[in-house]
């Protein structure tokens, strides 16, 4: 009964983390990415809310390499303004690691695959 509390609280703050990322990835605009599109697919995130899985999926996904170069580089800051966002509700500000979700990519190569 209590695991499904947790998982609750779990997908209510991994669903707050991607909207805030999503936002924040946003504001810095296509520049800060090489031109590429970031969009955050999603955010799973460890029972004790400690650590955030963000998925970012990127396109042109030729870029892909670049994007999570620079936001690895950048987990510091990133990590800084969700803290600015939801450090009111969150007593701890997780870990973010990032994750490049490559379903888009995937589905590319399907519609692919069905044109011939």
């Amino acid at each position: 009964m209590e695991k499904n509390i947790e998982s609750t609280r779990q997908l209510k703050v991994a669903k707050e983390i991607q909207k805030e990322m999503a936002e924040i990835i946003r504001s810095k605009g296509m520049a800060a990415f090489g031109g590429a599109l970031v969009s955050v697919s999603g955010v799973k995130i460890s029972p004790d809310l400690s650590v955030a899985k963000v998925y970012v999926s990127v396109f042109p996904s030729g870029k892909a390499d670049a994007v999570m170069e620079a936001l690895q580089e950048n987990t510091r800051s990133l990590r800084g303004e969700l803290g600015g966002k939801v450090g009111k509700q969150l007593r701890i500000v997780p870990e973010l690691v990032f994750y490049l979700d490559s379903s888009l990519d995937y589905v590319e190569h399907i519609e692919e695959l069905l044109k011939k």
